[in-house]
């Protein structure tokens, strides 16, 4: 029997046995892996751009899109690498930096979609006080204080996961670092510790729900008391973006952690965990610039800026480039 202390390694679930279907693996999640970086890539350049865009909600939309590029990055190159190379390996230090970076960013982007969803209480129901409750300082506090929740939050389980001995081999049910797999190793009762610590961040993400949901509860009372009709498509388009963010990410998260045991298999699991951890961050800039007229509009202007400029750089006669002297 293995403990903690001599576990040098995990072993992660692989997608496939064959050398084929690995291959066929590592092709759909380059491809995956490359949408989030550009739909994520494209709103962080243009927020950052575009001077009409520098506003509360495109500040907090533009941490969304880092967080997300965290998320996905922190287990999908590794899945990719394991597949392309054939291993299932990954290290005890490279565990546990895989799940405390992937808590730490998903942490963060829940307590970020609490503080949007309040963004936007505060700019339907409250307008007039929308620039003294909402200014730069108070948005880099709450920022700030969703980057902080999912540190401690990921200090707080990783620290607690790895203190305790594991003795059941080192092979995980997953193809990434997750709490639940590790617990399952763990031969003694103290991994009632984590249970009581997890019971309590349930509690929290149920907090954050409630008052997701009683905010938005007071935004449709508000946007349906609205006399103008392009008014009440304008509040809409600006809200239904956001909540579809969230619904996505609790219905993904929900149904992997609270699915009834009696259909817990290691392939459902594994697609589970694909939904939750790689779904949201390559969803979520197309959900927010396919309803947004403002930011489709400057990611159209920065693409056609840049085609622009490589037109110029690149014209059918060299002679008549720009770029050549």
């Amino acid at each position: 029997m293995s403990n903690s202390s001599s576990i040098s390694e995990f072993l992660l679930l692989p997608f496939a046995d064959t050398r084929e279907l690995q291959l066929l693996h590592f092709a759909l999640f380059l491809a995956i892996y490359l949408a989030a970086l550009l739909g994520n890539g494209l709103i962080l350049t243009a927020v950052a751009c575009d001077h009409r865009l520098h506003t509360p909600m495109y500040f907090f939309l533009l941490n969304l899109a880092v967080l997300d590029l965290g998320c996905i990055s922190t287990t999908l190159p590794k899945a990719m690498a394991n597949s392309l190379w054939d291993t299932r390996a990954i290290s005890y230090t490279g565990c546990v930096a895989q799940l405390f970076l992937f808590l730490f960013f998903l942490s963060a982007e829940y307590s970020l979609l609490t503080i949007m969803a309040y963004d936007r209480y505060v700019a339907i129901c409250k307008p007039l006080r929308y620039g003294s409750l909402l200014g730069s300082r108070a948005c880099a506090h709450m920022a700030a204080a969703a980057w902080g929740s999912g540190f401690l939050n990921a200090v707080l389980h990783t620290a607690n996961t790895f203190s305790l001995p594991l003795c059941g081999g080192n092979t995980l049910d997953q193809f990434f670092c997750e709490i639940p797999q590790i617990l399952k190793l763990s031969c003694s009762d103290s991994y009632l510790r984590e249970i009581g610590l997890l019971t309590f961040s349930v509690f929290v993400v149920l907090g954050c729900f409630v008052f997701i949901v009683l905010s938005y509860v007071q935004i449709f009372r508000a946007v349906l008391r609205m006399p103008s009709e392009q008014g009440r498509h304008k509040a809409f388009s600006t809200c239904l973006p956001h909540l579809a963010v969230v619904s996505l990410f609790l219905s993904t998260a929900i149904f992997a952690y609270l699915k009834p045991p009696s259909l817990s298999s290691p392939s459902l699991n594994l697609v589970v965990a694909v939904l939750y951890s790689v779904l949201p961050p390559v969803l979520n800039p197309f959900i927010y610039s396919m309803r947004n007229q403002e930011l489709k509009n400057s990611i159209w202007k920065l693409l056609t800026g840049c085609l622009s400029v490589t037109t110029d750089c690149f014209p059918l006669s060299a002679d008549d480039s720009p770029c050549m002297s």
